[in-house]
């Protein structure tokens, strides 16, 4: 059946003219209401009023105005099924074709004012969504837009098919109507959970019971982990005040599948130092990390810990790149990627000399949200993120002798970064700088091996970190070799006493934190 009549209701009047245009100029009667209509009007667009077609006026403020038999009876009719059109030729009721609508911007309103809770309940929408999913639906007889970006694709197809919709592409318009409508309300039912089970900092968490997820595909990927893997960006419906999505490329090629997983690894290391910080992240394993009073200072230590294999890995900093920082970072071999907060515009101007190198700009919030959910196997696991625990006051030092001020501040120093090295993890750390780290090794004393070897001389007088306990002295035994004066690990072994032992005979201190910071 060809298109006789649409019904256009909408808030985001963004190309609302020039969809229109085209609608009437293919003879296709617009229905219209409130605010639209007097639009549409204005524009010199001739409309037909949805009150002239219900003879009811809009009434509760406009919170009713499209939800009569009127408007739904000639969305929803099977024009297949006799009754249906006897019914609506004896009630006077024309079909209507078309239903371009978009929703009240709810998720807007509740992020830019999340405590006034009157406000909230106004944007939300009613006769939108009901519009909507009445004309997905019916998708044999009714197409339905809700997404302004759509219009010059649905212009497209009408002309070409001089006011006929193919069924399969009013398919795919009722399969995104019914996910806008599904993320709308989820987002929603997020607002109310929010305003219901408001928790402290450091009040225990609760996973939900439920969990809504709905993801939209925002960009393909040249490949995912490697060349024979398909991969594509997807961005959360609703979507937070700051997610991956909204990373803006500022120079260099498009971001690759590998580089968000480093760049979400080195973003959640350096985003919660209060002082100017920097990482070199490779295969989401710290490289190097390390605080200082400049950028630059930080940026040179993190990058001493391990140049070599720095080569071909990305840069983090928590501060805006100055341009001395930026001709560091230039003179840097091969760096994949370069993200901060800001860029200064000669640093930037320098950076994107190498046209090989992504220069990012972060989003301030990301990572404010504490839930991972990892989808496998069509199932999910979920857990509550990792977070570092700021108070040190069920820390316990275990040992004769206790760090000293300068052992203290590199202790917690490595304790922070050794939460995000995969396990079984160690690191190395000296004047707020990782010197050596072992990551990812079956076997703890491996990854003190391989820590000291990183480090060599620079172990000397270093503190050292351990994701989990000690199961056996032998890695005390290994980083006291090689210099290491102070250790900090979680404690709970079976061989607690051993372990501790060695320190005593070493020489060496050691806290226990009673906290265990796997990474897998």
């Amino acid at each position: 059946m060809k298109i006789q009549r649409a019904l256009v209701s909408v808030y985001d009047k963004t190309g609302l003219e020039f969809l229109c245009k085209k609608l009437a100029a293919l003879g296709i009667e617009i229905v219209s209401s409130g605010g639209t209509a007097a639009h549409l009007l204005d524009l010199g667009i001739p409309v037909t009023r949805i009150s002239d077609i219900t003879q009811s006026p809009e009434i509760l403020n406009g919170r009713v105005k499209t939800l009569h038999p009127a408007i739904h009876a000639g969305i929803l009719a099977d024009l297949d099924n006799p009754d249906h059109a006897r019914q609506l030729d004896k009630m006077n009721i024309k079909p209507i074709g078309l239903v371009v609508v978009n929703l009240y911007p709810f998720e807007d309103a509740v992020r830019s004012d999340p405590e006034d809770r009157k406000k909230a309940v106004e944007f939300i929408d009613i006769g939108g969504p009901a519009m909507v999913r009445a004309a997905a639906k019916n998708f044999q007889h009714v197409g339905v837009v809700t997404d302004p970006a759509d219009y010059s694709a649905i212009v497209d197809l009408l002309e070409s098919g001089n006011g006929y919709l193919r069924l399969q592409d009013r398919v795919a318009m009722a399969a995104k109507a019914f996910r806008k409508t599904a993320g709308y309300d989820l987002c929603i039912a997020d607002y109310f959970d929010s305003q219901t089970s408001k928790k402290s900092r450091n009040e225990p968490e609760n996973l939900p019971d439920h969990l809504e997820l709905t993801f939209r595909r925002i960009r393909s990927l040249r490949y995912g982990e490697n060349p024979h893997q398909p991969a594509a960006l997807y961005k959360a419906v609703p979507t937070p005040p700051d997610s991956l999505s909204d990373v803006r490329i500022l120079g260099g090629k498009e971001i690759s599948y590998n580089n968000y997983m480093d760049l979400i690894a080195a973003w959640q290391i350096i985003r919660d130092f209060d002082q100017p910080a920097a990482v070199v992240v490779k295969h989401q394993n710290p490289c190097g990390a390390a605080v200082s009073d400049r950028l630059i200072q930080a940026y040179n230590k993190a990058l001493e810990c391990d140049s070599l294999s720095a080569y071909g890995g990305i840069v983090a900093l928590n501060r805006t790149v100055d341009l001395q920082t930026a001709a560091m970072l230039h003179k840097t071999q091969f760096l994949e990627v370069i993200a901060a907060p800001g860029f200064t515009e000669k640093a930037l101007e320098l950076l994107k000399r190498k046209s090989s190198r992504r220069i990012v700009q972060m989003p301030a919030e990301l990572f404010r949200e504490n839930i991972e959910v990892k989808l496998i196997a069509g199932s999910a696991l979920i857990q509550m993120g990792d977070r570092f625990i700021e108070t040190e006051s069920d820390y316990r030092v275990v040992t004769e002798r206790h760090p000293d001020s300068r052992e203290q501040r590199d202790l917690m120093f490595a304790w922070r970064i050794c939460r995000f090295v995969k396990s079984n993890a160690i690191v190395f750390a000296k004047d707020g700088a990782t010197v050596g780290i072992g990551a990812g090794q079956v076997s703890r004393v491996e990854a003190a091996i391989i820590a000291a070897r990183k480090a060599g001389e620079r172990s000397r007088d270093a503190v050292m970190a351990s994701d989990a306990f000690f199961p056996f002295r032998d890695g005390i035994d290994s980083a006291c070799v090689a210099g290491i004066t102070a250790v900090i690990q979680p404690g709970g072994s079976k061989r607690d006493i051993e372990v501790i032992e060695a320190c005593n005979q070493n020489g060496m201190a050691m806290i226990f934190t009673g906290i265990r910071h796997f990474r897998h």
